[in-house]
């Protein structure tokens, strides 16, 4: 049984425990100081990828920037988020340049030429400094079918403006993109809906 005693005690080792923390994370932040534009890539074989990056730009419009947004690969059909930031011209640039997943598109050299379209659209969004947030939707998809030379894209990411953030996202993300990202997260998969029969469905998948 508890006592108020036991109680009391383990308050305070909780509230020991917090104010070493507080100190450790304060140290931190406070040796975080510089302020530059990041590159941003989400992988993995789990869902949320895309809808992290999308997360992103709704939090990057809360700040008042503007976000330019090209979707490799998707465009055969349109998706929530396309219908929802197309709400917001002024603030949003959305352009969705594929023509389906490789799987239905079947036709590698349309493919090629699509994703090569799409990245003269992000060329322009990453030259543009009133642009504060660029996503670059399944373009690590691209990438790993060498639909686009990954050094040239690296060297297009590097000479963005200073603070400008990019989001990239897409499963098989090239070490070498890994290599010069400044954050990056594998999504891994628990459990998926799908496994278990459950089709796809909007809202949750597109």
């Amino acid at each position: 049984m508890t006592t108020p005693d036991d109680t009391a005690a383990l308050n305070e080792r909780h509230r020991a425990r917090m104010e070493r923390k507080k100190a450790i994370i304060d140290a931190k932040i406070a040796a975080a100081d510089k302020q530059i534009g990041i590159i941003i890539v989400n992988t993995g074989n789990g869902k949320g990828k895309s809808s992290s990056g999308f997360g992103m730009a709704i939090r990057a419009l809360g700040h008042g920037m503007k976000v330019g947004i090209v979707q490799f690969i998707k465009g055969a059909m349109a998706t929530g988020e396309e219908q929802f930031l197309r709400r917001f011209p002024e603030e949003v640039s959305f352009h969705a340049m594929g023509e389906g997943y490789t799987w239905e598109t079947q036709n590698r050299e349309r493919d090629i030429a699509k994703a090569a379209e799409a990245w003269e659209q992000a060329k322009r969004f990453l030259a543009d400094p009133a642009i504060g947030m660029v996503v670059l939707d399944e373009l690590n998809i691209a990438l790993k079918y060498r639909y686009l030379d990954v050094e040239n894209v690296i060297a297009d990411l590097l000479e963005r403006p200073s603070m400008q953030h990019v989001v990239i996202t897409g499963r098989g993300a090239p070490p070498e993109l890994i290599e010069i990202a400044d954050t990056v997260t594998e999504m891994n998969v628990v459990k998926h809906a799908f496994k278990a029969g459950i089709a796809a469905q909007a809202g949750t998948e597109w």
